[in-house]
């Protein structure tokens, strides 16, 4: 396999990861999920950071100044997702389970965060319009 398959795989991994906690957040009743949920849950959390680990491993910490570049441009964009999520608390949260799904949304924002520019390294990102 290589570094972009394992990028993209890792990614996929990662965005189905984030069922898990929405889906607990919105549930009028988290304990109703069946047994096998949690077990799912935490399989899949393993994969995901062993996904960012072996991501960093690739690249050799060999980030390019393109990878810089659009992270950079990408971590300023995520901050406007901290007023959105404070939006977010404001309307919706009596009706969000804060408790079962808060956890699982920062740990995996901070990873996002943390491997995004080796995930781009690895991925091959080209910013658009270049070739």
């Amino acid at each position: 396999m290589n570094r972009r398959a394992i990028a993209l795989t890792a990614a996929i991994l990662f965005v189905l990861s984030w069922i898990f906690p929405v889906s607990a957040g919105l549930a009028r009743n988290p304990t109703g999920f069946p047994k096998w949920w949690g077990t799912v849950d935490v399989a899949l959390a393993f994969l995901v950071a062993v996904g960012a680990f072996v991501i960093q491993v690739l690249v050799h910490g060999n980030v390019d100044e393109q990878a810089e570049q659009s992270t950079y441009r990408i971590y300023r964009r995520s901050l406007h997702a901290l007023l959105v999520v404070g939006v977010l608390v404001m309307l919706a949260g009596d009706r969000i389970e804060w408790a079962s799904c808060a956890t699982g949304f920062l740990w995996r924002t901070w990873l996002f965060l943390y491997i995004l520019p080796w995930w781009l390294a690895a991925g091959g990102h080209r910013p658009s319009g270049t070739t």
